[in-house]
C-alpha cells in the first residue's frame, strides 16, 4: 500500500550567482516557499486535536502580527475550519520570503515540526535580475518554460549544481508530503564572476538608448573591451519594440551584418603589408564618383575631390579611393587579399563564451556569389557580413600593438565564496601585421578623428581618439538598398597614445533617418 502511495522526488538545487567584475550581482535565485496544512497529520489528530487546540490561539496572533492582512479572529477561524473538515492539503501562504519563513518556523504549533503540526514549507528558487535590462541579453535568463541564453546558458552545467532526491507521500487531492529522514540534499551551483564592469555597462547602456530613442533607431548595439586584456566590460544591445519601446530582445553584437566603412581597416592593412601602397601614395578620387565593370562605386559624401593621398582617403572615409587601390592591387590575384582576411580572423568566429555567435559571410573566388565586382565593394565593407565584436577584436589588435585577444567573459568560477577556477587573456594572433604598418594604421586612425570624418565629434575630448566611422546602406530580407536604411558605426580606441578601452557601436536606423552617418 504505502508503495503505491510513495515516490522518489527529484529536489532542484539552488542556482549560482552571476556577478559582476566589481562584486555586484546580476543574476541571483531568491528562495521563496508555498506553505500548506495536512490537517489529518498523525500528531495533529492525537487525543481528539488537544495540540492542535492548546496552540491555536497563540499561533493566530503570531500569524495576523507577522502578515498583517487579517485579524487573529480570522486566522482562528480559517484554521478551525480546515481542523474541522480534515483538509489534507490546505493551500495556507504562497510565495513567502525566507526571512518569513525563519520567522514562521519559531511560531507555536509550527516549531513542534511537521509531523506534530501538519505545517509543511515547499521550498523553490526564483531567479532575479536585479539590474533589470543590464546587460540582460548577456546575463541571459533562466525560466522553466523559455530557452537559456547567454551566459545562462553558456555555464548552465556549472551554475545549475546537482539535484537532490527526497521520499513524498501522496495524500488526498493529489498533493505531496515529504517523509522525514528519506531525503539527499540538493548541491548548490558554483557562482561566476563576469568581466563585466556595472558603472562602465549603465554609461555605455545609457549612451546607446538616448541616441536610439533621439533618431527612433530600429536597432543597436554598443561593446565596451579592455585593450590589454580582451576582457569584455560592457555590452549593450537593443532592440525597438512595435509599441515603440526598447529593449534587449536580441544580441546583435554577435550577428553579422554589412560592416560599411569600419571594414576600410582591413584593406588599409593588405595594401600596407603587401607594400601596395604607403600614406602618401597619391590617389584619384574623382569627385566621389567611379565607374567599374558596368557598376558605379559613390563615396557618401559629395565632396568633390580629385587627388589626394592614401592617408587623406581614408580620413575622407572614401569608398572610391578604397575600391580603386583593392581593385588596382588584388584583382588579378584575389586570393591575396582573401588571405589577409583569414588571418585577420575575418572569416572565423571570435571563440566569445556566449552561445549563439554567429558565422561571418565571406564569398571566396571562384563560388557562384564571386563576381568582377566583389574585391572593390568588399574593400569598403559591402557583399560581406561580419559581427560587431569581430569588427572590435580586430581594432583591439591594433590598439594593442598588433596582438589580437580573445575576448571574454568570464573571470572565474566560485564555490561558497572560494575561487576554484581562474580565467586568464588569452592570445589568438600573437601580431596581426608589421610595427611599420601598425604606426600608419594609427596615424590614420587618429587623422579620422583629428582631420577626418570624425573630426567634430571629438573636438573637444579631453583625451585622444583613434577611430572609424562607418555608414552603410542596408538591405534586408524586407527591404531593399534603395530603401534607405543606412547602418551607422564607429570603432575606435582610447586614449589614443596609451589604449585602454576599444568600443565599436552599430546602429540600424528607421528608414529616411534624420541622422545616418556614423559619425554623427
Amino acid at each position: 500500500s504505502d508503495s503505491l502511495h510513495q515516490k522518489i522526488e527529484e529536489v532542484q538545487a539552488e542556482r549560482g550567482t552571476i556577478y559582476s567584475e566589481d562584486g555586484q550581482m546580476l543574476s541571483t535565485s531568491i528562495p521563496q516557499f508555498d506553505v500548506y496544512i495536512d490537517f489529518g497529520a498523525d500528531g495533529l489528530q492525537e487525543q481528539n486535536g488537544k495540540r492542535f487546540r492548546d496552540n491555536i490561539d497563540s499561533l493566530s496572533d503570531c500569524l495576523s502580527i507577522l502578515f498583517k492582512d487579517k485579524s487573529s479572529n480570522e486566522y482562528k477561524q480559517i484554521l478551525q475550519q480546515g481542523f474541522n473538515e480534515g483538509d489534507r492539503h490546505f493551500e495556507f501562504k504562497k510565495n513567502i520570503s525566507f526571512r518569513t519563513y525563519q520567522q514562521l518556523k519559531s511560531f507555536p504549533l509550527i516549531r513542534l515540526g511537521k509531523n506534530k503540526s501538519g505545517f509543511i514549507m515547499d521550498d523553490k528558487t526564483t531567479r532575479l535580475n536585479p539590474y533589470k535590462l543590464l546587460a540582460y541579453r548577456t546575463i541571459g535568463l533562466d525560466r522553466d518554460n523559455a530557452q537559456k541564453i547567454g551566459l545562462e546558458q553558456t555555464y548552465d552545467s556549472l551554475l545549475k549544481g546537482r539535484s537532490g532526491r527526497r521520499l513524498v507521500r501522496y495524500i488526498a487531492g493529489g498533493a505531496s508530503i515529504p517523509i522525514e529522514d528519506y531525503e539527499i540534499e540538493p548541491e548548490t551551483g558554483k557562482d561566476i564572476v563576469t568581466t563585466l564592469d556595472v558603472f562602465i555597462q549603465e554609461v555605455t547602456e545609457n549612451a546607446l538608448m538616448k541616441m536610439m530613442v533621439s533618431n527612433e533607431a530600429t536597432n543597436g548595439c554598443a561593446i565596451v573591451m579592455e585593450t590589454k586584456s580582451g576582457k569584455i566590460k560592457a555590452i549593450a544591445n537593443l532592440g525597438r519594440t512595435e509599441s515603440g519601446n526598447y529593449t534587449e530582445n536580441f544580441n546583435y553584437a554577435i550577428n553579422p551584418s554589412e560592416p560599411g566603412s569600419t571594414f576600410k581597416l582591413v584593406t588599409m592593412i593588405s595594401l600596407l603589408e603587401d607594400k601596395k601602397i604607403n600614406l602618401n601614395s597619391i590617389v584619384n578620387l574623382q569627385g566621389g564618383k567611379w565607374d567599374i565593370n558596368g557598376k558605379t562605386v559613390f563615396d557618401s559624401e559629395q565632396h568633390g575631390r580629385n587627388e589626394v593621398t592614401v592617408k587623406q582617403a581614408f580620413e575622407l572615409s572614401s569608398n572610391v579611393g578604397m575600391a580603386k587601390m583593392a581593385y588596382a592591387n588584388y584583382n588579378s590575384n584575389p586570393s591575396l587579399f582573401i588571405n589577409h582576411l583569414h588571418s585577420l580572423r575575418m572569416d572565423t568566429l571570435t571563440g566569445i563564451d556566449i552561445t549563439g555567435e554567429r558565422k561571418p559571410v565571406i564569398h571566396m573566388p571562384g563560388t557562384k556569389l564571386w563576381s568582377a565586382i566583389s574585391i572593390p565593394w568588399m574593400s569598403f565593407g559591402y557583399g560581406i557580413a561580419v559581427s560587431p565584436l569581430q569588427t572590435l577584436v580586430l581594432y583591439n589588435a591594433v590598439a594593442n600593438n598588433g596582438k589580437m585577444m580573445k575576448p571574454y567573459l568570464l573571470n572565474a568560477v566560485k564555490d561558497e565564496g572560494a575561487v576554484i577556477k581562474e580565467f586568464t587573456p588569452t592570445v589568438i594572433n600573437e601580431k596581426i601585421c608589421s610595427d611599420n604598418t601598425l604606426q600608419q594604421l594609427k596615424v590614420c586612425l587618429e587623422g579620422v578623428c583629428t582631420d577626418g570624418t570624425a573630426k567634430y565629434l571629438f573636438k573637444n575630448s579631453q583625451y585622444k581618439v583613434a577611430g572609424k566611422t562607418g555608414t552603410a546602406k542596408v538591405s534586408d530580407g524586407n527591404s531593399s538598398y534603395e530603401d534607405k536604411i543606412y547602418q551607422s558605426s564607429f570603432a575606435g580606441f582610447f586614449p589614443a597614445d596609451n589604449p585602454q578601452y576599444t568600443i565599436v557601436v552599430v546602429i540600424k536606423n528607421k528608414a529616411h533617418a534624420t541622422k545616418v552617418y556614423g559619425a554623427e
